[in-house]
């Protein structure tokens, strides 16, 4: 099952090393109840196999054992263990007790004892066995004595006291859960606040959200939504540009072009409904010109940026302009203008940013505003890492003082008497910005015309 809450997932990722650490903690510490437990244990039935050694004589040739009852007292418990002991000579002659009790694997030296596990009629035992040097005997003969006891009373000291540590691990973990509990609620409320505050927002609002007390993990969130609203608002402003640009260039072509239409349906010679035909099919050439100017400007405007232009693949712009040349060359020859194009270089790579429309709206800009008989050169050097393109012409050019005015929408040069949209510029500039070009006008050296110079970074 996924889980989906970020407050889930921290408190999870927190508590998750914490349980392992509280499951290791416990099993470690039953290890060690169980260790204190058997040496505890261990401590009980050495001191009863001593007290019983400490009673064994030698008179007459014969081992006396006697098993004080203080031996066996020191066992007594509400468990119920059984108590079993052995007195055995280093011979293997039975001296006092159970004679199928365990022996040790090796017989314990003088003094010295040792401890093992056994099962003892169906029940396990625990078992010390030590070693006694019993004065007068012949030789110092050595008596082992063995005292077992079940494992009863082992088992609940050692349940109770890992019961009792576990007890005091998960109160720890319980008390932490909740600390982190509140951490996490506290830590996330500036999210839950952040969360509000864009809820609250009204479904208009294009305005950037203000960082405030927003944390640092969130600052990188808000930042992309605040470009993603400002990419938002840019597309909706060049929506809205678009639609009232259009409302108001096409109104009057459509207002001219219902009046030929009346024109052509009242006329009733001939010659009369083909000039009004001839007028409407020029007015429709230029609305389709107009729009789709207008379109091609909304592109330019909302449809690329920057970082899409870096990312685009690699074109030549050599061959880019060899196919606008065929495009215009029919337009260039019907109006007698004498189209050229000079450049020295093999190859011209450029990152595809709409570089085409801005070939395209440059030389068509130029071959609309030279006069018939003129002449259209276009030029392509490269100066470093940039690629130099320049339009020049000998129409009537630009006044100076105007020339900042022309990559404005629909301006159009108060001298000009050509059927242009006033948008090819706009959308050069347009263009030229979102793929980090410059570009500049001028005057041609020694005639009238316009020179038209962009400098593009070439492709790496």
């Amino acid at each position: 099952m996924r889980l989906t809450s970020l407050r889930g997932q921290l408190l999870l990722w927190l508590l998750l090393p914490l349980g392992i650490f509280v499951a290791v903690s416990s099993w470690v510490t039953y290890r060690n109840a169980v260790e204190m437990a058997t040496d505890t244990h261990d401590r009980l039935l050495l001191g009863s196999a001593r007290v019983i050694a400490e009673q064994i004589r030698y008179d007459d040739g014969v081992f006396q054992v006697i098993v004080p009852p203080a031996a066996l007292e020191l066992f007594e418990s509400g468990a119920r263990d059984r108590v079993y002991y052995r007195v055995t000579s280093s011979s293997g002659q039975l001296l006092a007790g159970s004679a199928d009790l365990a022996l040790p694997a090796q017989s314990p030296e003088a003094d010295a004892a040792s401890f093992f596990s056994a099962t003892f009629r169906g029940e396990p035992v625990r078992i010390s066995a030590f070693g006694k040097s019993v004065i007068s005997a012949p030789d110092d003969d050595l008596v082992i004595v063995e005292v077992a006891q079940t494992l009863r009373a082992h088992k609940i000291f050692s349940d109770r006291i890992w019961e009792h540590a576990l007890l005091q691990y998960l109160l720890i973990l319980v008390f932490v859960a909740v600390l982190l509990l509140v951490g996490v609620r506290s830590a996330l409320s500036s999210t839950v606040a952040l969360r509000e505050r864009i809820q609250d927002r009204r479904p208009d609002s294009l305005e950037p959200l203000a960082r405030g007390n927003v944390p640092d993990e969130l600052v990188p969130m808000v930042d992309a939504m605040n470009h993603y609203v400002a990419r938002l608002d840019a597309q909706v402003a060049a929506h809205s540009r678009f639609v009232a640009n259009a409302s108001h260039q096409l109104r009057t072509p459509l207002t001219v072009l219902t009046t030929q239409v009346d024109y052509g349906l009242r006329s009733t010679a001939v010659t009369d409904k083909d000039a009004a035909l001839h007028a409407m099919a020029g007015s429709l050439q230029h609305g389709i010109r107009l729009v789709n100017q207008l379109l091609l400007l909304s592109s330019a405007e909302a449809g690329i940026d920057a970082g899409a232009a870096s990312r685009a693949d690699a074109i030549d712009l050599l061959v880019v302009i060899q196919q606008v040349f065929e495009d215009f060359a029919g337009f260039a020859q019907g109006r007698q203008i004498d189209l050229g194009f000079d450049s020295r270089l093999d190859t011209a790579p450029v990152r595809n940013g709409m570089l085409r429309d801005l070939v395209s709206n440059l030389l068509d800009n130029a071959l609309r505003y030279t006069p018939a008989g003129g002449i259209v050169t276009v030029s392509l050097a490269r100066q470093g890492a940039r690629l130099v393109l320049e339009v020049a012409d000998n129409g009537p050019g630009i006044p100076e003082q105007e020339r900042g005015r022309v990559f404005d929408r629909f301006y159009r040069i108060s001298s000009s008497q050509a059927d242009g949209t006033g948008l090819g510029l706009a959308i050069v500039a347009e263009i030229v910005a979102a793929v980090g070009a410059t570009i500049s006008l001028s005057a041609p050296a020694g005639h009238s015309g316009l020179v038209v110079r962009v400098e593009m970074p070439l492709a790496a």
